[in-house]
């Protein structure tokens, strides 16, 4: 009967799969797009700011283990080109499922992974298109929302600092395709690119 209870309980040690819940904060960069007119071409994109998300993980096998993911992005819309630039308030919103490969099994501290998973980024503007526009002869800036797909990749490490308490630091690749509804080419004009949001974060987490 011992020996029946200890397999068992080996059994569900081995194949238990803990929740995590927790929160990230960090710093989006963007690598912008380019819009290329008659006229000229210009710089289009999103402003640096801070960014902050929440997590709901499942650690699903040894090396392998799921994140559902949210993150906001404080970043301004904006077009430049020859010393003119105009803005409209935003931000943007990504929810996403990354599937994170570890290097260690989850009796180790100390966790490296790499990251990549896939979601959908919510652009979404809060003030008003400039008036008047700054390069009307190359893009048009307005004050609409769009919806694209997204792609993520990167890695980090997780470190355990007690049973059910860790700690990260990651950085992620948030990329997008070109957001057409809030960058409008003059007529004859394209976009070229895609935006990139480089976003190093640091976070904690609570497994259970």
């Amino acid at each position: 009967m011992g020996s029946r209870l200890w397999v068992v309980l080996w059994a569900t040690a081995c194949f238990a799969q803990p929740y995590e819940v927790g929160a990230t904060i960090g710093y989006g960069a963007y690598r912008n797009a380019t819009v290329i007119a008659p006229a000229g071409k210009a710089e289009a994109g999103f402003g640096n700011r801070f960014a902050a998300g929440a997590i709901l993980g499942e650690d699903l096998y040894r090396h392998l283990s799921g994140e559902l993911r949210y993150l906001f992005q404080d970043g301004d819309p904006f077009v430049s080109a020859g010393g003119k630039k105009g803005n409209v308030q935003g931000q943007s919103h990504a929810v996403h499922y990354d599937l994170l490969f570890h290097l260690n099994g989850r009796e180790s501290r100390w966790r490296p992974y790499a990251a990549v998973g896939g979601g959908i980024k919510y652009f979404r503007t809060t003030g008003p298109a400039p008036s008047p526009q700054p390069l009307p002869s190359i893009v048009t800036l307005t004050n609409e929302n769009q919806i694209r797909w997204l792609v993520t990749a990167g890695g980090g490490v997780k470190y355990r600092l007690y049973k059910h308490v860790s700690v990260r630091g990651e950085f992620l690749d948030y990329i997008t395709p070109f957001p057409h509804r809030l960058f409008v080419p003059a007529q004859g004009g394209t976009d070229r690119g895609i935006f990139q949001q480089f976003t190093p974060m640091f976070g904690i987490g609570y497994t259970f």
